[in-house]
C-alpha cells in the first residue's frame, strides 16, 4: 500500500513545542501536512509562557524542507485562538487537521487542593479543547472535511489519585468528542481521541529512565497521525504506548428489569450481581442507543 501522505493539508497542533505535541507535529510535516505549531511556552504546572519552543519545532520542520508557522497563544484565550486560525488561514488559506494536545498538571489530593488549581486545570484541558475546536469548526464545515484529535487520558477514563482536576478535565473531552462526533458526520468532519502513555513532562518523575526510555512519544503520533488521515474513523478512543494499540470503550451492562419492584432500595440491592453481570454488555453510538434499550427493558417486561 501507498505511503500515507498529507500533501496539500492544513494542520494546527497546540501544546507542539515539546514532548507529545511536537511529534505528532515533525510526523505531520515529514508526510507532507502545512503544520502551524502552537505552544504558550509556559512551565509544566502553567505558569510562565512565550513562544521560544514553537520557534525551535519550526525551525526543526524547515530544515527538513517543510513548511510551517509558529503561534505562541493560549489555548484558553479567545483572542489568542481567533489570532492562531487567521495565521494558518492566512498563509495556507484552510484548515484539515486539529490536533488538540495542549495540556498543564496541577497535581494534589482534592481535600489539599485548592479550587483555583481544580478550575485552571480544568480550563487549560477542556476548554483550551473546546475553543480551537469551535474556531475551527465552521471552516471544516465550509470545506466539507475536518479531522480532529483530541487528548484524553487513562486518568479521565479510569482514574488516578491526586488527579481529580485533570481527570475531569480529561473525561470532560471524552464528552466532547462523542457528541462531535455525530454533529460532523453529514460535513465529514471525523473527531477521535488518543490516550497516550509516554515519556514527557508530565512523566519524567513517575518512571525509572528505562522505562521512559521505552515510551518515546513517536510510539504514539503514529496512532495520532493515523487518526489524521482520510481513512480515520469517528468517535473512536486510541489508547497508545511503547508501541502498544488499543481502543478503550464505555460499555452498558444489559442489566435487568425489576418492573414496579425496581422503585424498592432492597430489590435493587438483592438483584445487584444481575445488575453488574458483564454478560452481554453493550457499547453505544448515542445516548438516544442506551434510551432504546430501556424501552426495549419496559416492553419486555
Amino acid at each position: 500500500m501507498a505511503d500515507i501522505r498529507f500533501d496539500g493539508k492544513t494542520a494546527i497542533v497546540t501544546g507542539a513545542g515539546g514532548g507529545l505535541g511536537r511529534q505528532h507535529a515533525l510526523e505531520l510535516a515529514r508526510r507532507g501536512a502545512r503544520v502551524l505549531v502552537n505552544d504558550l511556552g509556559g512551565s509544566l504546572d502553567g505558569s510562565g509562557g512565550g513562544s521560544d519552543a514553537a520557534h525551535k519545532v519550526v525551525e526543526e520542520i524547515k530544515a527538513f524542507g517543510g513548511e510551517a508557522i509558529a503561534n505562541g497563544s493560549s489555548v484558553t484565550d479567545d483572542a489568542g485562538v481567533e489570532l492562531m486560525v487567521k495565521q494558518a488561514m492566512d498563509a495556507w488559506g484552510r484548515v484539515d487537521i486539529l490536533i488538540a494536545n495542549a495540556g498543564v498538571l496541577r497535581d494534589k489530593t482534592f481535600s489539599k487542593m485548592e479550587i483555583k488549581d481544580f478550575e485552571f486545570v480544568l480550563n487549560v484541558h477542556l476548554m483550551g479543547t473546546v475553543k480551537p475546536t469551535k474556531a475551527v469548526w465552521e471552516i471544516m464545515r465550509a470545506q466539507n472535511y475536518g479531522r480532529i484529535v483530541v487528548t484524553t487520558s487513562s486518568t479521565g477514563l479510569f482514574g488516578n489519585f491526586g488527579q481529580s482536576n485533570y481527570g475531569a478535565g480529561k473525561a470532560g473531552i471524552v464528552g466532547f468528542m462523542n457528541t462531535l462526533k455525530l454533529e460532523g458526520q453529514k460535513n465529514n468532519i471525523h473527531v477521535n481521541a488518543i490516550a497516550p502513555v509516554a515519556a514527557t513532562r508530565m512523566t519524567e518523575n513517575l518512571m525509572p529512565p528505562a522505562i521512559l526510555e521505552r515510551l518515546k512519544p513517536e510510539f504514539v503520533s503514529a496512532g495520532v497521525v493515523f487518526l489524521c488521515t482520510d481513512e480515520a474513523p469517528s468517535g473512536v478512543i486510541l489508547s497508545a504506548g511503547g508501541g502498544a494499540f488499543a481502543v478503550a470503550q464505555m460499555m452498558e451492562t444489559e442489566g435487568v428489569y425489576l418492573g414496579d419492584n425496581g422503585l424498592s432500595v432492597e430489590e435493587v440491592r438483592d438483584n445487584w450481581g444481575k445488575i453488574t453481570d458483564p454478560a452481554g454488555q453493550m457499547g453505544f453510538q448515542a445516548g438516544g442507543e442506551e434510551s432504546a434499550k430501556v424501552f426495549r427493558k419496559l416492553q419486555g417486561g
